[in-house]
């Protein structure tokens, strides 16, 4: 986040909520213009990640919803994973089978597998 962001933040946004990760969100606080929409931005906690919003906040920030989203707003399913943060590119990162870093063997093809011959 720059000095610009925060100036312009501090000057014309108004907050309406944080998330379970401390990200914080805000409008505009004037009134729309000719029939067009507040703005809607998001101060991330720590490092700025797109996948550190939550879908009920993502709906919020792209006018899919108008209400700001309160806890306990959705019912949480028991097939519902928790947030991991975008792991590309570290450790943790998916490598799928056959991959370099994965030890680079792959399963021997069966005998559904046809080679595509121009």
């Amino acid at each position: 986040m720059n000095v610009g962001t925060l100036l312009y933040t501090w000057l014309k946004g108004r907050q309406v909520g944080i998330d379970q990760f401390g990200n914080r969100y805000f409008e505009h606080k004037s009134p729309p213009v000719r029939g067009n929409r507040r703005k809607r931005w998001v101060l991330f906690e720590g490092m700025a990640e797109a996948s550190k919003v939550p879908p009920e906040w993502h709906a919020w920030l792209h006018h899919m919803v108008d209400e700001t989203p309160r806890d306990g707003d959705r019912p949480r399913h028991d097939w519902q994973q928790d947030h991991l943060p975008n792991l590309t590119g570290t450790a943790y990162a998916h490598r799928p089978q056959g991959h370099v870093l994965a030890g680079g063997k792959r399963a021997a093809a069966t005998g559904d597998y046809e080679a595509w011959s121009p």
